[in-house]
């Protein structure tokens, strides 16, 4: 069901642009964003970081779209949360000594030091690629091209991702 709320503001924006434009399927994304959000927040009383973070930049970003009426900074959204997330775990790892995904996920298995390295390494180099393949996408081919990449093209490296990161854990997992 998470994964699903973490796709819907993708889902309607990509299902209002097939319809209309990128400006009103951004609105759309906006609109369902805070919506999820404020849902979440009535029913279990507290929000995931990433589901503020992901607000606030299609809200800012979407926002600049309509009002400037300029579908760059919309195409910048999925990067600029790609690359967060890279520096965030980079920046715990390096300044603080504190690796994220371990911390995240520590309960659910077991990896020795290592491999917890590994993965977070595996996610920060992850998260730069599928930024720059973004932008790649973006400025190199028409916002059409784009619209698809960002829905069928990214989902889909996300979930060969994890289904990577799942093999490697299923195989190193104590």
């Amino acid at each position: 069901m998470k994964f699903f709320l973490d796709l819907l503001p993708v889902i309607v924006f990509f299902s209002v642009y097939k319809y209309s434009d990128i400006f009103l399927a951004t609105l759309w994304a906006i609109i369902i964003s805070i919506f999820i959000a404020g849902a979440t927040y009535a029913i279990k009383k507290t929000i995931e970081k990433m589901v503020i973070v992901n607000t606030l930049l299609i809200t800012f970003l979407g926002g600049l779209t309509i009002l400037f009426h300029d579908n760059t900074f919309i195409m910048w959204k999925p990067t600029a949360i790609y690359w967060l997330i890279a520096f965030t775990l980079f920046g715990s790892q390096v300044f603080f000594r504190k690796n994220l995904m371990k911390k995240m996920m520590n309960k659910q298995f077991q990896l020795s030091e290592k491999s917890w390295n590994f993965l977070n390494t595996n996610v920060i180099i992850f998260m730069i690629l599928i930024g720059i393949l973004n932008l790649y996408v973006a400025f190199n081919f028409n916002e059409n091209t784009w619209v698809n990449f960002k829905l069928f093209g990214i989902t889909s490296l996300l979930v060969i991702f994890m289904v990577y990161l799942a093999i490697f854990v299923s195989r190193k997992s104590k």
